[in-house]
């Protein structure tokens, strides 16, 4: 299976019944399940995996994910201490105060965008910087007085910087300020002048090299076991040759003939400034590190009950300690915490911690077992902290009940065959599971279909009304801004009356900020009803209509072979087990994808893998020869009434009725409609059906055998 597509479980899901049916067959699998015991008996397994501590990555650069930051910011109210991570254990560097913020970046390759004494100059060229897209620092430096020094970026190579210099350099915002048009490239290459007693002493000989005109750092090193020292960094060379000329450029200096090559593969160090691009105060900069891109690991403890805040993701708490470093070239921050603590967040993360007791447990043991089987996933950690893996977040998501559930299902897991499983999971099933074949193309055994009792979303919602203004636009209304009326169209439909001015119509039956509404209508406005459904949620949703250029936008790129022309017809030609497409058809050709799963971003990024396509032109027509179907706005609509006369139908939105009386919404032209049932692949265990069994009276080890078939329950 692939990994990666099972593991955005929260994109999308749904579910094979309509309303109605699914209302039935909910009360029958409700019936039949009471008829097994809650109790559910599970052996001891004594081989199953232990992991005292877990490893989170938080930003990191792989093939597989790639979530990148320039800067690491950390506090804690109690203080940090900060050290140098190594084979031998933690060797100390620094320590910062209570409430202290400290940051992190690679000593890489950077864009100099300014260098000035002015600091509101500098303070305006940071502002562009960032306001432009850039990620600037606004540091200082002693060159025969303070001058300060805006850079930009984090970069790999010095080429990749050059390019980023070229763009800063043609900003006429950014030349308007600094009074020039060129940025220039410094680079990790130093020189080394030896070791001194006391940060003040670094600094200072840093001043008697920056008088010169050479940038020069104070900068706490670290060699093997031996306590750390305070020395200083000269020169910020891009290559060697650049490094040769700082070389020849220090040596007239009274310290510059001892200045060796950094040896950054024998020593960890970092270069440490004070930075104000935050703050923009000239009195209150921030203590700024500069680690090597590789070889050095920095390591951040607190004792702070609670715990250490990251600024760069959400300005979350987290337990345990923090791990800084290079990988890739970029920037990689790791979160390591006990392995049951990181449970407790990811169980609120994932599953409303107001939820029955047996549901979270059941979130617990399928969290637990989930991590366990990733292994060391990412290289340099565990897992990362979106659902890729599983959402983290941190001390803010962990609440009494979910640290409970983690407390209550310590070490257990869910097993087959003797092995752990793969505990996939996604938000809502839509009223029915799906087979990890139908979604992957591969099938496991403990993934099948089972119905699930997901509707348990829909408690509490709305109800919306689709309906036909006046002027022949159909879209949704919620229902209490209608009122009924004792009217009906000659063909039965009701008709409706608006409450309240300025009332707005929506696509679809869900509010959306983002989306504008199709039109407005005002107070007593009448309206022909089409149907009536619940608001769009995580068991049942409707997304477009689309036209087709929109469709051929979002499915391009995202099929083997691109569809050839405007999209006339789109249907589910094949569909799983569980009711869910396996192959879909754009007019006539099969649209070939990696597998079922990737349907939901090919179209615009449904909620999930389980829906039906309304082919909004699609009609069959029945007339003099017969009944013939239409499936293209190409051809005209000519009606010929009783007396005879001959009419084309003008305008783009058509009513047409079926045999039975029912009334659908038609188009001219193609467009295409998506209704779906649930949220996420839908493979696996649904986290709104184990809250639907739980408040059926199931516990915890009955709803993970449910959904993951044959499988037992394992502790050590």
């Amino acid at each position: 299976m692939e990994r990666e597509a099972r593991n955005e479980r929260r994109l999308s899901g749904i579910g094979g019944f309509p309303p109605r049916s699914w209302r039935r067959i909910a009360v029958s699998l409700m019936a039949a399940l009471l008829l097994v015991s809650v109790w559910t008996a599970w052996p001891s397994y004594g081989a199953v995996p232990k992991l005292d501590t877990i490893r989170v990555a938080i930003f990191i650069d792989l093939p597989k994910y790639k979530l990148n930051t320039a800067t690491g910011t950390f506090s804690a109210s109690g203080g940090l201490e900060i050290g140098v991570r190594q084979p031998s254990g933690v060797q100390p560097l620094l320590t910062a105060k209570a409430g202290e913020t400290v940051r992190f970046t690679l000593d890489d390759y950077k864009v100099r965008v300014f260098e000035s004494a002015d600091f509101s100059k500098a303070l305006a060229a940071a502002k562009r910087v960032k306001t432009a897209g850039g990620s600037p620092f606004l540091t200082s430096a002693s060159k025969g007085g303070l001058v300060y020094q805006v850079q930009e970026g984090s970069y790999p190579t010095a080429a990749a910087a050059k390019t980023a210099a070229a763009k800063w350099a043609g900003d006429g915002t950014l030349s308007s300020i600094t009074g020039k048009a060129d940025s220039t490239v410094t680079g990790p290459m130093h020189l080394e002048a030896g070791a001194y007693a006391s940060l003040e002493e670094a600094r200072a000989a840093a001043a008697a090299f920056g008088a010169a005109g050479l940038d020069a750092y104070a900068a706490r090193k670290q060699s093997g076991t031996a306590a750390a020292v305070y020395t200083v960094l000269v020169g910020s060379a891009t290559d060697s040759a650049g490094l040769a000329a700082v070389k020849t450029a220090a040596a007239a200096l009274p310290e510059g003939a001892a200045l060796q090559a950094a040896d950054t593969a024998a020593s960890s160090y970092l270069l440490m400034l004070e930075d104000y691009a935050v703050t923009g105060a000239p009195n209150a900069p921030q203590a700024l590190y500069a680690l090597p891109a590789s070889g050095t690991k920095v390591w951040i403890r607190s004792t702070s009950e609670g715990g250490i805040k990251f600024a760069e993701r959400y300005g979350r708490s987290y337990r345990g300690q923090f791990e800084v470093s290079g990988l890739n070239g970029k920037l990689t921050i790791v979160n390591e915490l006990p392995f049951e603590q990181y449970l407790y967040s990811v169980v609120g993360a994932e599953m409303p911690a107001s939820w029955h007791a047996e549901a979270l447990k059941a979130q617990a043991v399928a969290a637990r077992t989930y991590a366990l089987y990733q292994g060391f996933g990412f290289q340099v950690a565990h897992v990362v902290d979106t659902v890729l893996s599983q959402a983290y977040g941190g001390i803010s998501a962990e609440k009494p009940a979910t640290i409970k559930a983690v407390d209550a299902t310590k070490g257990e897991v869910a097993m087959y065959g003797g092995k752990l499983i793969e505990t996939v999971f996604s938000s809502s099933a839509g009223g029915a599971t799906a087979e990890a074949q139908e979604i992957w193309s591969s099938a496991v055994p403990y993934l099948k279909t089972v119905k699930s009792p997901d509707e348990v979303s829909e408690k509490g919602l709305y109800k919306w009304y689709r309906v036909v203004l006046p002027s022949g636009v159909n879209g949704y209304i919620r229902e209490d801004l209608l009122a009924s009326t004792d009217e009906k169209t000659p063909a039965g439909s009701p008709i409706m009356s608006v409450k309240g001015n300025g009332v707005k119509v929506r696509p679809i039956p869900l509010v959306q900020d983002a989306v504008a509404p199709l039109s407005q209508v005002n107070s007593g406005t009448r309206v022909v009803v089409l149907e009536k459904v619940t608001q769009s949620n995580e068991m049942s949703w409707v997304r477009g209509p689309f036209t087709s250029s929109e469709l051929l936008a979002t499915i391009k790129g995202k099929v083997k072979t691109a569809v050839q022309g405007p999209i006339r017809t789109l249907e589910i030609s094949k569909t799983g087990p569980s009711g869910r497409p396996t192959e879909i058809k754009a007019n006539g050709s099969v649209l070939a994808v990696g597998n079922p799963d990737a349907f939901r971003s090919a179209f615009g990024g449904l909620p999930s893998t389980n829906f039906r396509i309304d082919e909004t032109s699609r009609m069959a027509i029945a007339g003099a020869a017969g009944t013939a179907e239409r499936t293209s706005g190409s051809a005209g609509f000519i009606v010929q009434g009783g007396e005879g006369n001959a009419e084309e139908i003008g305008g783009s939105q058509l009513y047409i009725m079926n045999g039975k009386g029912e009334i659908r919404a038609a188009t001219k032209e193609p467009s295409f409609r998506f209704v779906g049932n649930g949220y996420g692949h839908g493979v696996g265990l649904s986290q709104y059906g184990a809250r639907g069994l739980a408040e059926a009276g199931y516990d915890y080890q009955y709803i993970l055998q449910y959904y993951y078939k044959d499988v037992t329950i394992g502790k050590e």
